[in-house]
Formats: structure tokens, sequence, C-alpha cells
């Protein structure tokens, strides 16, 4: 009954909001757009909250000045909602997927996402550096899946050199973010688990590191804290009698 409810009501929300964002996009500016993306990611994690799911945020005092460039783990489809809330204005880095839906490409157009080639390569990196300088010209922060992909709670995909080439570009900082989201609402499925989900913001990662070293400390950081804090809420799982698919989930942690 409660993944039902939250199927609707995800469905009912987003409709609404796709349609509002789609038609305020036609007029001048971002304001319009960014308003009805933001009511749309508060009602998102509202609904959340209702079907048991309590988003906890740690960390926010690690938070540099901005701007700065935000890498998070991405193992929910509700990351995206939780992490949109915290900030009044991101950049974020999407796939082109999205733009196969109907009005999505004009409303990503306004909100200065930077949308890249799925299948990667020198053209996505082109366009991720093209996009990307836009947004560092605005000052904006700019929110990456350092992965590029959703991953099963316990699965660790290798850091994609993207990040780096960001903030060697800009020298901002990078913030790498713990997530247990993905125990509530793993990654697209359609089962939803009550308790706690965290994000965790991280120690910032300074500019200056080579490649190599940055994306293992970035890596390093992101795949010790996530752990941590899953393993935290399956120790809030046991005490509360929450039980789960086990195929969904990875018990033993893989590089």
């Amino acid at each position: 009954m409660r993944a039902f409810a939250f199927c609707v009501g995800f469905w009912w929300i987003s409709i609404l909001y796709v349609l509002m964002a789609a038609l305020l996009a036609l007029a001048p500016g971002r304001k319009g757009v960014r308003w009805a993306v933001k009511r749309y990611t508060r009602r998102m994690v509202q609904l959340m909250k209702l079907v048991g799911i309590r988003p906890e945020v740690r960390g926010r005092e690690r938070l540099p000045p901005a701007p700065f460039i935000l890498a998070p783990k991405h193992s929910s489809y509700g990351d995206g909602f939780l992490m949109y809330v915290q900030f009044d204005d991101v950049a974020f880095v999407t796939g082109d997927h999205l733009e196969r839906f109907p009005l999505v490409p004009k409303v990503l157009e306004k909100l200065g996402a930077i949308v890249i080639d799925n299948c990667g390569g020198p053209e996505a990196r082109k366009d991720l550096a093209q996009s990307f300088a836009k947004a560092a010209e605005d000052k904006r922060i700019v929110l990456i899946y350092p992965e590029g992909h959703l991953c099963k709670v316990g699965e660790h995909k290798r850091i994609r050199a993207g990040v780096w080439h960001m903030q060697e570009a800009s020298q901002w900082p990078v913030v790498p973010v713990a997530t247990s989201l993905g125990l509530r609402w793993q990654e697209q499925d359609y089962a939803k688990y009550p308790g706690p989900a965290v994000i965790e913001f991280l120690d910032p990662i300074a500019p200056g590191l080579g490649k190599d070293e940055m994306v293992k400390a970035l890596g390093d950081a992101i795949r010790l804290n996530t752990d941590r804090l899953v393993e935290e809420g399956r120790e809030w799982d046991r005490a509360n009698g929450v039980k789960r698919k086990p195929s969904r989930v990875i018990e033993d942690v893989t590089n």
C-alpha cells in the first residue's frame, strides 16, 4: 500500500509540475522555471516523508562558500530531489536521456542544466566542458554524480574523470556527498521502505591535486562514508523490524 500511494503521488506531482514548468519556460528568464522545479522537488520530499522515509541532512557546516562542485553517491531515483532542495540555484549535470521526454528539453535549457551524451567519449567531454564553462561564469553551484550511474546499495563504480576536469577549469572545491537514501528507495524500484535517509556533506577536496590523486580521494570519501551510512541504516532496520527484498541489495561491498 505504501508503494502504491507513493507511485500515484509521484506521477500526479510530476505531470502537474512538468506542465507548469513547461508553460513557465515560455516566459523570459529562468525565475519561473526555477520556482516550479523548486516546488516540485519540495513536494517530492514531502511525499517521501508521507510514506515513512525520513530525510536527514548532516555536514552542512563543512560546505565551503559558493561556488563549488557537489559530487554525491547515486543509488536512488530520489537523490536528485533530496539534493536539489538544499540549495537556491544548482546547475546539475544530467544525461541526454531526459531530452526524450516531451516538454523536458526546454525546461532543462531554462534551468541551465548541463546535458551530456550518455554514451560518453570525446563529444560528451566537449559538451561537459562547454556547458560547465557557462555555469562557472555565472558562479552557480554545480551538481554532478561522478560515477555516472545509478548503483545498487553496496555497489560502487569507478569515478569518472569529468569531475576533475571541471575542478581544473574552475579551481573550485569539490564536496563529496554520502547517502543512504538507496536503502529506502533503491534505484528506480517500486518498493519503498520506511526509516532514516541520510545525506552527508563531507570534507571538501581543494583544487590542485593530480587527476589520479583527486579521483582516488573522491572515490574513497564517497565509498567509505556511504558504506558507513548504509550500515547505520541497516542497524536501524534490524532494530525496527524492517524487511526488504534481499536480492535488491548487495550485502558485500564491491568495487
